[in-house]
């Protein structure tokens, strides 16, 4: 289940019926809590939130999850040591605070995790392959550009959150000053409908069963042509259309819970 997903705020969860963790927190305890409760879970359901970034959407309200809930981050070393020097959470991230091995698997609250490195601008930025029982989660937001290992995680995976941020078109058209769009498209920003789809043709294999598109953006996109470009890629691939299920998250409301 997605909280929200975009500049507004990222927060994800990811959950059986015994165990669960949370991926990011862009958004309130508050919003959580209710969220959690209108779909029959409660603070309980989650043990562990692992960290993309440090980018304020992405950590806004990481702080005050230290401090009221004191569920334990795992994150990388250099994410961590930014986090220790962040306005939003050097007060409170310390007694939270776990590092992620590099280059093999965790075990983070009864899931196997291991991260690896995507282009963004931001400390550090990783994506997450999420092991549960015999399937594979496998989460890249905020990716500039699409890497081989990325790729190479997405193509083990069952199910694929990746990030279709922008179309081409409306950002140069648009009124953002040249600066920020050089920032979106020079390959530590964030990655197109375009390069999602092109993404999307490297990783499918047969059995990949929900792609999830994240990270929409508000002036530069809209969740049709954000579909209907990765839906052309699997189309160009010979998919037959149901045999992977493509959705688009919203920005800045709850998806509904999925079953994966």
């Amino acid at each position: 289940m997605s909280f929200s997903s975009g500049s507004c705020g990222n927060c994800y969860y990811l959950g059986t019926g015994d165990k669960g963790i949370l991926i990011d927190a862009g958004v309130s305890l508050r919003r959580l809590k209710k969220t959690l409760m209108e779909n029959g879970l409660d603070m309980d359901s989650f043990s562990a939130i692992l960290v993309t970034h440090d980018h304020l959407d992405h950590i806004r309200h990481l702080g005050s999850f230290c401090k009221r809930i004191a569920k334990p981050v795992f994150t990388t070393e250099d994410i961590h040591s930014a986090l220790a020097r962040h306005t939003f959470t050097a007060d409170h991230i310390s007694s939270c605070r776990n590092i992620l091995s590099e280059g093999g698997w965790n075990e983070v609250a009864g899931f196997k995790v291991r991260y690896f490195v995507v282009p963004h601008d931001a400390t550090q930025t990783v994506g997450y392959a999420i092991d549960i029982d015999d399937r594979r989660f496998v989460i890249m937001t905020d990716i500039g550009r699409m890497t081989d290992e990325a790729v190479e995680f997405a193509r083990t995976a069952d199910t694929v959150v990746v990030e279709s941020n922008y179309d081409m078109d409306m950002l140069m058209s648009g009124p953002y000053t040249y600066e920020l769009k050089m920032r979106i498209v020079q390959g530590c920003g964030h990655l197109s409908n375009d390069e999602c789809a092109s993404a999307i043709k490297r990783f499918w294999h047969p059995g990949l069963k929900n792609i999830f598109l994240c990270h929409l953006s508000e002036n530069n996109n809209t969740r049709e042509l954000a579909f209907n470009c990765s839906a052309a890629a699997l189309r160009s691939l010979g998919v037959e259309k149901g045999s992977v299920a493509l959705r688009c998250l919203p920005r800045q409301y709850p998806s509904q819970m999925f079953m994966l």
